[in-house]
């Protein structure tokens, strides 16, 4: 069976884009417009866009400071675990970035078959006359461009969501996607068993079960005999 967990705000309650914006002053910023796409306020490419855009000119090891401070949620890497060493193929669908799912996958010393997730493309950093700047060492500083690359800018978890069940052979009708936000309702609208993670007021009524820990999800894999 193919199970499909969002990232931020389902496996992780860290949020990649705040934790950014904590390293150049924008994170309330970020939380606002988070919050606005999360409750379908506003479209999730767009909100998208307008965070990453905050983040222009944001130093490259600054931002991999704020990777490495991602985390999954207590128990996370035990249900990871358990579902993989049932057989059953684990992928991460997230509009958030690689590089965060990477680092607390890492730290929390667990694997999944497959991550597809966004990037924050990076550039030398430019000086105010418009040239090339250097750092103490003579290297140019790399910095975040203030776009956003990747599969799921748009939001369209239900179409990968089709590409890994096409790649593992599984039948959709026999997946399983857990999410929080209004960018996973394609994915819970057309899977076989659609969890909510503490689902936001827009979301929940496109789940079939909800659940508020890992606790709860991990009993609700053995009562659905998936463990």
């Amino acid at each position: 069976m193919l199970v499909a967990f969002d990232f931020d705000g389902t496996l992780s309650d860290s949020e990649m884009t705040v934790l950014l914006g904590n390293q150049n002053g924008t994170a309330e910023d970020m939380a606002s417009i988070t919050e606005r796409a999360m409750n379908d306020e506003i479209e999730y490419a767009e909100s998208l866009r307008q965070r990453c855009a905050l983040l222009e000119d944001l130093p490259d090891e600054q931002a991999q400071a704020a990777f490495d401070e991602v985390e999954l949620r207590p128990g996370a890497a035990e249900v990871i675990e358990a579902l993989r060493e049932a057989g059953h193929y684990v992928v991460i669908l997230t509009g958030g970035f690689e590089r965060g799912v990477e680092a607390a996958l890492a730290k929390a010393g667990v694997e999944v078959d497959a991550i597809v997730a966004n990037r924050l493309p990076v550039a030398d950093g430019k000086s105010e006359a418009g040239t090339a700047s250097e750092d103490t060492s003579g290297q140019r500083p790399r910095v975040l461009t203030g776009t956003v690359e990747g599969p799921l800018i748009e939001g369209t978890k239900d179409d990968a969501l089709e590409v890994a069940t096409a790649i593992t052979g599984e039948d959709r009708a026999e997946t399983v996607a857990v999410g929080d936000g209004a960018n996973d309702l394609p994915m819970l609208e057309v899977a076989g068993l659609a969890v909510g993670f503490e689902p936001k007021p827009a979301v929940a009524p496109s789940c079939d079960v909800t659940v508020s820990t890992m606790d709860e999800l991990y009993d609700l894999f053995e009562q659905k005999e998936m463990l």
